[in-house]
């Protein structure tokens, strides 16, 4: 496993981050949940990224309970808020993330993560507001460091603007061949201030593994096969995208990947990417991905991804 830096804090994470969002928070049993992280530990990932929200709380507790099994300094733990918890509990209020925090942590069974993150922007609560309990967060040793993840960019430069509060370390995009946005002014933006991205669904929730093909009803044991996981993956399995993706193969086969490490490698490409976050619902999932770091492309095959997909973004 290769390790990079996030951002300006002195944490290295592993290229490849295991991340909970549908697989976690009640998509896979527990026993499942738990071999893929004792797969991820084998295979050197020591970056985990979970939420709140994920489950309202049961990805959280899951993980607490699995992790409870490994040395705290083994890894590193992320997770979020600002999406609904209950009727009365949402947003980036100072309240709201001091009562947050604490939920989030008891569930975690630890007594800090390593990142702490604003899910969304909070168009409701001052930022000076959030800033300051964010920075009140890292000060009292539940979080070392912040993060953020699909904020306007004009918030962020507002953020970066404000004194005596604590700096970003990360920005949590989506990013991947398909959902290519970020590069138009997040990531140079974050590339300025040193802040790195952790990118979700560089894999688009496993269309560009390549396991859905045109025409045909997507695997009984895939994501967008479950009617607990599927909720997401509709605008990823039009025709036009399963057919520009089933061109990728070639382009794999000729750089001796497979298309998951085609995929994985193509956003790693970027220096200020940090960590892929890649969803499991079994082990070999995991160590399928994080065969992935380390590998690097080089520019012929690049212009072949770009020439495969043919301008067939989501947007």
């Amino acid at each position: 496993m290769n390790f990079r830096k996030l951002g300006s804090s002195g944490i290295d994470v592993s290229e490849i981050s295991l991340g909970s969002w549908l697989t976690y928070s009640g998509g896979v049993e527990r026993e499942q949940a738990e071999a893929c992280v004792r797969a991820a530990f084998e295979e050197g990932i020591n970056f985990i990224d979970t939420a709140n929200v994920y489950g309202q709380g049961a990805s959280e507790e899951l993980l607490g309970e699995v992790l409870s099994g490994y040395e705290r300094s083994s890894y590193v733990l992320a997770t979020k808020v600002y999406f609904q918890m209950s009727p009365t509990d949402r947003g980036l209020s100072a309240a709201q993330i001091h009562k947050q925090i604490d939920a989030s942590l008891k569930r975690l069974r630890t007594d800090y993560v390593d990142l702490y993150q604003c899910h969304r922007y909070d168009e409701d609560t001052p930022l000076q507001e959030t800033m300051q309990a964010l920075t009140e967060v890292v000060e009292q040793g539940k979080a070392r460091h912040i993060g953020f993840s699909e904020w306007p960019v004009a918030r962020i430069e507002e953020s970066l603007a404000l004194a005596g509060v604590s700096k970003w370390v990360s920005s949590q995009p989506q990013y991947s061949m398909l959902w290519r946005q970020p590069e138009v002014e997040v990531i140079p933006l974050c590339e300025r201030e040193s802040i790195s991205q952790i990118v979700w669904s560089p894999l688009g929730q496993g269309v560009l593994t390549g396991k859905y093909r045109p025409g045909e009803p997507p695997p009984a044991d895939s994501r967008a096969g479950s009617d607990s996981m599927s909720g997401f993956i509709d605008r990823l399995i039009q025709e036009p995208v399963l057919e520009a993706v089933q061109r990728l193969r070639p382009v794999a086969d000729g750089a001796g990947l497979t298309m998951a490490q085609l995929a994985l490698a193509w956003v790693l490409r970027q220096s200020n990417v940090a960590s892929a976050i890649v969803g499991a619902s079994r082990p070999e999932q995991v160590r399928a991905n994080a065969s992935a770091a380390g590998v690097t492309l080089d520019a012929q095959t690049l212009a072949a991804v770009d020439e495969a997909l043919g301008g067939v973004f989501i947007r």
